[in-house]
């Protein structure tokens, strides 16, 4: 064959996937994005276009988010399918001609030429996941297994399906209606009904479903009075004469093989004639559906029986749901078309002016609806499964013989099984069909008005059959761990509440009669099943709190050392010598010592901090305002001296002022000592003020101690005021008195006011408080008595002179 003579041509037009992600594998996907179409009649004249359909249908599209979240999933798993990419093309396509025309679309790519020279990568899908309905998926199945391609439905329930020659890669991971219908005729006689109706959807899922139903019906004696099949894309007389006919029949009891579509055309049309007093037993393919609540005479359709597959939960997918934006899928219309609808504005003001702008800070994050809702997780699962099996398959495919095994993807999954989640054993039989199991459930209004299934009981193929149905009765469901029964008053013991226990309590029991409490040191958890220890709780460097006590902290002791400087430089000046500069600079280092201590009360308390916060402060305090009650004790004396015959200053003089400050402090000393040495402060974890967490604190040891402290401080305070306040008005150009007592009037009020304020303080912020008033008094004394001079010395340096100090009432024997 002459170079470029092998060359394939794409037939007709080629349809590009709604959602794709390129890969080194692909995984087609077909999923009906939106349902019902207009009734069209098919000339055949000329190739049908893609029709267009109406309504959204947001279960399918959780089923394409569902795969998508699996396939990313899988991705990021190192252990499965490793340096290989998963890539996918989902198609929405909806009306069985449409998703034929998607599965070949699948099946041969979008190229629209293939030669030897441009052929460097198959855009043939590995698997196609899909579709939820029997004869579509009928339709595509037996074309593309031709070709070796796996077709692997979730919700494909026709047991025409199970036949290998026709399908013979065709796979599902939900079971054959043929066990469903045999489930559906045994109900029927369980409940002793005799005399009932049939209806079936008008394709081979309906016809494959109802006459197997009728079979195993006649076999237990139950009549069938009539049969009929209805198709949603039907002309309305047949609607009305399939209406007429349940109108006018004696059997109470139908069994409908439908899918949500007819069903909810009957139901609209029976709802319009008044229609009432029938019992449904419906088929899997809408008993569930939740798109029933939204059809007009749903009502109808309360109370009616029908097997479910099993609910699960998938860890993380309700995130994953919430996180859907249009940017992730730029090039998809239906994305586009699903966020105007559930958030009512318009992405593309030319095509849809009569809507809203979108903002572009809609969020799924906090929308109620049936695409974020997982709480009822059945068939969704079913694709998450489907999904693992192709990736397990593919894994061992590439592992058998380095790749090159001679095993297709369809052999490998028909003859492997995968554990894919929760422990969950996923396989396929001979037929490609997954074990039968049920769930038996009841139509019922939930309390937000939707329609739920309530489960009833379980059926299970796989047990004998006298046991393979089995009835849930019981007047109250088990209590799960976590909560505990309470007896219902009047009813008999098997009738209960189950109550969650108090906080404080667990139980990890089922049916658990008590909750147990949970040692002092644990707490429960949100779930009340487990006892996790508390948390301990105290004011860190590294919360907001203690970080600005922190830096106002720092920012007292750089304000001090900057004060210090300037009086270091101006030290021979007037101002700064008067009044006993030794004295000034001792209350600066003081003042210091102040400022630094307020950060021993920050961090996890321990013994050595316990002790030396409240030593360290009762110290530092005591020191400061022994210097602030000598600084005002040498104004007092000074103006005393100038009266005649006055030598008050030769008894107090720099020595006797040292010696003031020194004996006023030492007092302090020996009651710290004294504390520390009869009962010192701990640590302590306190479980009295919050039941769920523990406060670690410095316990006082003894509150005399504390107190001892707090009140000598007070006392030196209230006599450094009445001193201050005494010397206030003396005839002076700058009266040190006068800015003396208002620091000790902040002083007064700041502790005055802590008192209540520490005491009604909760945890943590007791300390908080005590470091405020630290903080406020340092403060207080800093800016009241330096901030005045520091004014004068560095912009008012014209009155730094002896003279305009002293004034007329200069007296040379005020030391300097």
């Amino acid at each position: 064959m002459e170079k470029g003579d092998s060359v394939c041509r794409l037939q007709g037009f080629s349809q590009p996937p709604e959602l794709f992600q390129d890969g080194h594998l692909l995984i087609g996907g077909i999923f009906s994005f939106r349902t019902g179409q207009d009734y069209v009649v098919n000339t055949f004249q000329t190739i049908p276009k893609v029709r267009k359909c109406k309504n959204f249908n947001f279960r399918e599209f959780k089923f394409a988010q569902a795969m998508i979240f699996a396939i990313n999933e899988i991705n990021r798993n190192p252990e499965m399918l490793s340096n290989v990419k998963l890539g996918y093309k989902i198609y929405g396509n909806c009306g069985t001609m449409d998703i034929l025309r998607a599965g070949l679309a699948l099946m041969s790519g979008l190229k629209e030429e293939f030669s030897d020279e441009n052929c460097t990568k198959s855009e043939t899908v590995q698997a196609i996941l899909g579709h939820s309905g029997s004869r579509p998926t009928i339709a595509f199945a037996r074309v593309v297994g031709r070709f070796q391609i796996p077709v692997i439905s979730h919700f494909a329930t026709c047991a025409c399906l199970s036949n290998r020659k026709e399908y013979p890669t065709f796979f599902r991971t939900i079971p054959s209606d043929y066990y469903q219908s045999r489930a559906l005729a045994k109900l029927v006689r369980h409940f002793g009904w005799t005399w009932v109706g049939a209806l079936a959807v008008d394709n081979e899922y309906g016809f494959n479903g109802i006459a197997a139903f009728i079979r195993t019906a006649q076999e237990y004696g139950v009549c069938v009075e009539y049969s009929e099949a209805l198709s949603s894309s039907d002309p309305p007389e047949t609607l009305q004469r399939i209406t007429q006919i349940i109108k006018l029949s004696t059997s109470k009891v139908i069994v409908a093989f439908m899918s949500h579509r007819e069903i909810k055309l009957l139901a609209a049309a029976l709802y319009k004639q008044n229609v009432t007093g029938l019992q449904w037993i419906g088929s899997d393919a809408w008993i569930t559906d939740p798109s029933l609540t939204d059809s007009e005479g749903h009502s109808i359709l309360v109370g009616s029986l029908g097997f479910t597959i099993t609910k699960a939960e998938i860890p993380r997918l309700g995130e994953y749901l919430r996180q859907l934006h249009p940017s992730q899928f730029p090039e998809s219309q239906f994305v586009r078309d699903f966020w105007e609808d559930v958030f009512d504005c318009s992405l593309n003001q030319t095509a849809n002016p009569q809507k809203q702008p979108c903002s572009g800070f809609e969020s799924l994050q906090n929308v109620e609806s049936k695409f974020t809702d997982v709480s009822e997780l059945r068939f969704t699962n079913n694709v998450y499964k489907s999904v693992y099996a192709v990736a397990h398959a593919l894994d061992n495919l590439i592992k058998c013989d380095g790749g090159k095994g001679n095993e297709n993807i369809a052999k490998i999954c028909a003859s492997n099984p995968y554990v894919i989640l929760e422990g969950e054993r996923v396989y396929f039989d001979e037929n490609g069909d997954s074990p039968a199991r049920y769930e038996l459930v009841n139509l019922q209004i939930a309390s937000r008005g939707t329609m739920e299934g309530k489960t009833l009981g379980i059926y299970d193929a796989s047990l004998p059959d006298s046991h393979q149905f089995v009835p849930v009765s019981v007047c109250s469901e088990k209590c799960l761990p976590g909560t505990h029964k309470v007896l219902q008053k009047g009813k008999p013991v098997c009738c209960y509440d189950c109550i969650p226990c108090p906080a404080g309590e667990i139980t990890n029991l089922t049916d658990s009669i008590i909750c147990l409490k949970c040692p002092p040191e644990f707490w429960s958890n949100k779930r009340r099943d487990a006892c996790i220890p508390k948390a301990i709780e105290f004011l860190a460097y590294n919360e907001i709190l203690g970080t600005l006590l922190v830096l106002f902290s720092l920012l007292g002791v750089f304000l001090t050392l900057i004060t210090t400087l300037v009086f270091y430089c101006h030290r021979e000046t007037p101002l700064v010598r008067a009044n006993n500069s030794e004295l000034s600079f001792l209350l600066l280092f003081s003042l210091t010592l102040c400022f630094m201590c307020s950060l021993t009360f920050i961090g996890r308390p321990s013994e050595w901090s316990c002790m030396l916060r409240h030593t360290a402060f009762g110290i530092t305090f005591a020191l400061c305002i022994s210097c602030v009650l000598g600084k005002t004790i040498v104004v007092l004396m000074a103006f005393k001296a100038t009266l005649p015959g006055s030598n008050m200053m030769k008894w107090f003089g720099p020595a006797q002022q040292r010696l003031s400050v020194l004996a006023f402090s030492l007092v302090q000393v020996l009651i710290c000592i004294l504390w520390l040495t009869i009962t010192p402060p701990f640590p302590l974890m306190n479980m009295l003020l919050f039941k769920d967490r523990i406060i670690l604190e410095c316990d006082f040891g003894t509150a005399i101690g504390y107190c001892a402290v707090l009140g000598y401080i007070g006392l030196l305070a209230v006599l450094c005021f009445i001193i201050a306040f005494l010397a206030r008005k003396l005839p002076d150009n700058f009266n040190e008195a006068k800015f003396i007592t208002f620091s000790m009037l902040i002083f007064c009020a700041v502790w005055t006011a802590f008192i209540p304020a520490y005491v009604s303080s909760p945890g943590k912020f007791t300390v908080a408080v005590e470091i405020f008033a630290i903080l406020a008094s340092s403060y207080g004394l800093l800016f009241c008595i330096f901030l005045p001079k520091c004014f004068i010395i560095l912009f008012r340096p014209e009155q730094n002179t002896k003279k305009h100090i002293m004034g007329k009432t200069s007296n040379s024997d005020i030391h300097y």
